[in-house]
């Protein structure tokens, strides 16, 4: 196996490499760093509660987003917050279909993602137009999915995780959280190259709260450059996520201050792409660190 970590002298311009979804196109930003909105189709989300559970409200709640400058839309209609049970396709497409098809006549140039694990359900919403898979598993729930990624070569989100969701957070152990993550990385964008989809449609996620204690979180987004070094872009999902409710006693309700901080932080570190609940705060904490860093 090659190893595949590289130089990371060049800081933050490094992960701003260009990211290649389906149909080949780059995924390309106006501002120096990109915002993925969370759309949840689900009427148990840790955040909302289900309050976009319905087609209608889905869907207004997805045009929110793009108003509020979200350069990419992430549904998901099955949860993945810790304890949650598993869906099957035909229920997650049920949820997921009506929002595509609004989003086809009413956004058609909008990036969609679709968080799923489920091959079938993949494949079926790339057929209706969403060009990035952002993948809890790295193909280890459903192995067909690798299949699909092959076929259809869309963006991918490549994440790290410890565990199914209904059981990831009974008590997640790593002898070396750090080292464990970078050897995940490297074993798996070596799997998916190897099997035909090509890297540059690739982005990783340490996975923040799959299958990871405080103490895990908090080593792992003190050193960012562990995935840095890999030359592809990073998309960091913290937003609203326990790892708050942990260090500052605050209900998902009130962590958006912090969300804002840690986003802001991490993008001076060199992460480019940010999954959010609030895309308006986040672009702005976003746009007073750039404009900090560069003095514009």
């Amino acid at each position: 196996m090659r190893n595949r970590i590289k130089s990371n002298r060049q800081g933050a311009s490094v992960t701003g490499a260009p990211w290649f979804v389906s149909g080949g196109r780059a995924l390309t930003v106006s501002a120096p760093f990109g915002v993925m909105g969370i759309v949840n189709l689900t009427p148990d989300s840790f955040y909302d509660g289900g309050a976009h559970a319905s087609p209608r409200k889905g869907l207004a709640h997805a045009l929110s987003l793009l108003e509020q400058g979200a350069d990419i839309l992430d549904l998901g209609a099955e949860s993945s917050r810790p304890g949650a049970t598993a869906l099957e396709p035909a229920e997650e497409l049920e949820r997921l279909l009506p929002v595509l098809a609004g989003l086809r006549r009413r956004a058609s140039g909008a990036f969609i993602s679709v968080d799923t694990y489920h091959a079938a359900t993949a494949a079926r919403a790339l057929e209706q137009g969403a060009a990035i898979i952002n993948d809890i598993s790295a193909c280890a729930f459903d192995p067909e999915l690798l299949d699909v990624l092959v076929q259809y070569k869309p963006g991918y989100v490549l994440m790290h995780s410890q565990g199914r969701p209904d059981s990831m957070q009974h008590d997640p152990r790593y002898d070396d959280a750090r080292r464990e993550v970078r050897e995940f990385f490297e074993r798996e964008l070596t799997r998916l190259t190897a099997a035909g989809l090509p890297e540059d449609h690739i982005v990783l996620d340490p996975g923040i709260g799959f299958g990871k204690t405080l103490e895990h979180n908090l080593a792992l987004l003190s050193h960012p450059e562990d995935w840095l070094g890999f030359g592809r872009p990073v998309l960091m999902g913290l937003s609203m996520k326990s790892m708050f409710g942990a260090l500052l006693g605050l209900p998902p309700s009130q962590r958006g201050p912090a969300t804002q901080a840690a986003t802001a932080l991490l993008w001076s570190r060199g992460v480019f792409w940010h999954r959010v609940h609030d895309v308006a705060a986040a672009r702005q904490s976003l746009a007073v660190a750039a404009a900090l860093r560069s003095g514009i």
